[in-house]
């Protein structure tokens, strides 16, 4: 199983969500930004991607499209504070395979990660 890697502009955010999911035995690897993670050259194939859709100078949605110009078949799921039908239809072109809104509700950001890893 690959890692989950978690991209949210939120320090709190994402060491929370390390937090979390290492008690699950799932391996995390965490990014600030777009930019970040982008000029990383070791991405996994086989990971799952936790996204949140309002960063400075990328959106999430960006990012995956990023993501996909270099061929990575990357699997995503969507974070975001305020979830709007646009947002989901563009989430969904993109590629996303679940959108999440903040905050995270007890097991449901666990499981769509075990559904995407799957």
């Amino acid at each position: 199983m690959g890692p989950v890697i978690i991209v949210d502009d939120d320090e709190a955010v994402r060491n929370s969500l390390k937090f979390a999911l290492e008690l699950e035995g799932l391996t995390v690897r965490l990014f600030k930004d777009g930019p970040e993670l982008l000029s990383e050259h070791d991405l996994p194939q086989n990971g799952c991607f936790v996204i949140d859709y309002n960063m400075p100078g990328m959106t999430g949605i960006e990012l995956v499209d990023r993501l996909r110009q270099r061929r990575s078949d990357c699997r995503a799921i969507l974070i975001a504070s305020r979830l709007s039908d646009d947002l989901h239809h563009r989430a969904a072109q993109s590629g996303f395979r679940t959108v999440l809104e903040k905050p995270l509700h007890d097991s449901e950001l666990l499981d769509s990660i075990h559904a995407a890893l799957a």
